[in-house]
């Protein structure tokens, strides 16, 4: 029983790791929203310190996580996935739609109207990104590509391209994301019914 209780204190650390950068922000920050060090937390994410309920709390709280998704807890058969809407400070608001660390992770964003002549602040990153408009229209900079998509286009590339999502005047657009590892790409079926025959 406590070599179960170790890997899953174990196991903390790459998590908190993860959602700190998928949230795109360092330490420091995650210090002010916190109350919590950021020697602590340098120390928390590489394992070197285990981290307590009084810990765990704010950090799922921040992250806008359960304390069951934050330590990995076995799952209880409820197939349900336990929608935390993450508001950003521009009125965006981001849905994890996955639960587990590494492999693919799925997101759907939901942008307010935005400004055409909006200057774009790209970013690049390891991964490989796919993008699927639901509803509104979405404007993808990619490299020196400014591309409009619509509902019901897709777009992916790799993640070391400078890229840059936003909004237009035209409303808001919701939009799902996949992102994987460096090399992971999304595979889509051609035609309904195409797959092979076993």
């Amino acid at each position: 029983m406590d070599e179960d209780v170790d890997r899953t204190l174990d196991a903390v650390g790459p998590r908190l790791k993860q959602l700190r950068a998928r949230r795109d922000i360092t330490l420091t920050e995650l210090a002010k929203e916190t109350g919590i060090s950021a020697s602590t937390l340098s120390r928390l994410e590489a394992g070197l310190r285990r981290p307590t309920l009084e810990q765990l709390l704010p950090l799922a709280r921040v992250h806008g996580v359960t304390i069951d998704e934050l330590v990995g807890a076995p799952p209880t058969g409820d197939p349900r996935i336990n929608l935390r809407p993450i508001a950003a400070g521009d009125g965006s608001t981001i849905l994890p739609l996955t639960r587990r660390p590494g492999g693919i992770q799925a997101y759907k964003f939901v942008l307010p109207a935005g400004r055409d002549d909006r200057e774009p602040d790209l970013r690049t990153h390891e991964g490989y990104d796919w993008v699927y408009v639901l509803n509104g229209t979405l404007r993808l900079v990619l490299g020196e590509h400014d591309l409009i998509l619509r509902a019901g286009e897709a777009a992916e590339f790799d993640t070391r391209t400078p890229h840059w999502f936003g909004s237009t005047s035209a409303g808001p657009v919701e939009y799902l994301s996949l992102i994987g590892r460096q090399g992971e790409r999304v595979h889509v079926r051609a035609a309904p019914g195409s797959a092979p025959s076993r």
